[in-house]
């Protein structure tokens, strides 16, 4: 039979999945480059100034990647790397050397401050390297999160050999980077620098201590020396920085970020889902997805079909509650959204770790929801709650209870049911087990309900 009720859920749930969409085309609009110059015609040749003053992680490696294809775009005569990091991932150091490496446009990077660790691997892969006086190079020892050294022999000795190479491509000393990242190298260095690299330690060099081992190829105070050095004056300069989107995507990528947007997403849309009435659950799964793949897209890591894959399983794990499927639906539906979630994601094991945390609260989350408001859940429209008693009016058939104490005719023989006419009516009765044959005369003797009992009368 048809139930306005589902029309009006099925209405919401329209609603929910239109909202859904253009919230996500709306995000995905992405980024708008900036515009820091004419273009390469108008202002003639130029030097882009990039700093590099945060921590190497995908969120930068993602921003240099966009200020080499402006540079790029433009027909840039030099790069200037202002560099001022404590270091990062390894993972995002590689692909940053890498494009650095593979550009046409020659680099330089001008140590302001610090270049430690990962940040030291990119300032190597640069044509020039130029050090501000009192900043520091060098402490390229591979640690993890909480930073403390990994001693594992596989993964020292590929990082020496990245930095290594690194170092020799632009003509430098490989030992000496190996010397900043594995404590056991001993390197005599006395008479360059007044001491020697010592078993157990990790090399970093000053600013005149990396002039005088040739990881320094000059001293500038300022990015104004740096390009009156590499003989650029004249130029004009085009300050390329991070815009407030790849500023906000930064934090939305963030490990923790993302677990907290999954958890709000999962818990928004399966209550919203469960529970009857488009609100603040729906809105905020909306918003906790929506700014996943937002902050993912202006990293430069989700694309279009990381989003088409979580639309197409949020849309399937709808028809599923409608079209019983034996959960077929469900788990494509499911496969489908994660799939999504995780190709987005820079770092698939990551985005994995980020998924079991997030299903662990949000079904926590849910469950409290589902018991709180147990009583609106969509399960009572499958579930029959009332009860067919007599006091709620229903009965299941005729009574006979005004049946006790007349007298009738048996139509059939009793043995011991049979039919009796009572009046005009055609009754079914049972003796107490005696036989009565047709035509008798019978009394009711007892009625409860439909079970009617009688008895041969003799007057």
């Amino acid at each position: 039979m048809y139930n306005p009720r589902w029309r009006n859920k099925a209405g919401r749930i329209s609603l929910f999945m239109m909202l859904l969409t253009v919230l996500l085309a709306g995000l995905w609009t992405g980024p708008t480059e900036t515009a820091q110059a004419e273009t390469a015609s108008e202002i003639g040749l130029a030097v882009y100034i990039v700093p590099v003053k945060q921590t190497v992680e995908s969120g930068l490696q993602s921003f240099l990647e966009r200020a080499y294809k402006e540079a790029g775009e433009a027909n840039a005569e030099h790069i200037v790397l202002v560099v001022n990091t404590l270091g990062g991932k390894v993972i995002n150091a590689e692909q940053i050397g890498h494009l650095i490496r593979s550009s046409d446009i020659p680099t330089t990077a001008f140590v302001e401050g610090k270049a430690v660790s990962a940040g030291t691997y990119i300032a190597l892969n640069a044509d020039h390297i130029v050090m501000q006086p009192g900043s520091t190079i060098g402490a390229a020892a591979v640690v993890n999160g909480s930073g403390e050294l990994i001693d594992n022999p596989k993964t020292v000795s590929f990082w020496v050999k990245e930095m290594m190479e690194s170092a020799q491509l632009n003509g430098r000393d490989g030992d000496i980077a190996a010397a900043m990242v594995d404590p056991n190298v001993e390197l005599k260095l006395q008479d360059k620098i007044g001491r020697d690299k010592q078993k157990g330690d990790i090399l970093t060099l000053s600013a005149s201590e990396a002039a005088a081992v040739g990881y320094s190829d000059y001293t500038a105070s300022s990015v104004n020396d740096v390009i009156k050095w590499l003989q650029l004056e004249g130029r004009t300069q085009v300050e390329v920085n991070p815009s407030l989107a790849e500023n906000v995507a930064r934090w939305l990528i963030n490990p923790l970020v993302m677990t907290i947007l999954l958890v709000l997403g999962i818990a928004g849309i399966v209550i919203e889902l469960l529970v009857p009435g488009f609100g603040v659950p729906g809105v905020v799964g909306l918003l906790g997805f929506g700014l996943y793949f937002f902050g993912h897209y202006v990293a430069g890591f989700a694309g279009i079909e990381s989003v088409v894959l979580f639309i197409v399983g949020i849309a399937l794990l709808v028809i599923e509650i409608f079209v019983p499927s034996f959960g077929i639906l469900g788990l494509l539906g499911t496969a489908s959204l994660l799939t999504g979630v995780v190709i987005a994601a820079s770092d698939p094991m990551t985005a994995f770790i980020s998924i079991a945390v997030a299903l662990v609260a949000a079904v926590l989350v849910i469950a409290f929801v589902v018991r709180r408001y147990k009583s609106k859940g969509i399960w009572n429209k499958f579930i029959l709650r009332d009860k067919l008693t007599t006091e709620d009016g229903y009965v299941s058939a005729d009574a006979k209870d005004s049946l006790l104490g007349l007298e009738g005719v048996t139509v059939t023989p009793l043995r011991p049911s049979g039919t009796v006419l009572i009046g005009d009516n055609r009754v079914d009765v049972v003796t107490s087990g005696e036989f009565i044959p047709a035509g008798r005369k019978v009394r009711v003797v007892k009625a409860e309900g439909t079970w009617v009992v009688v008895k041969e009368w003799i007057e």
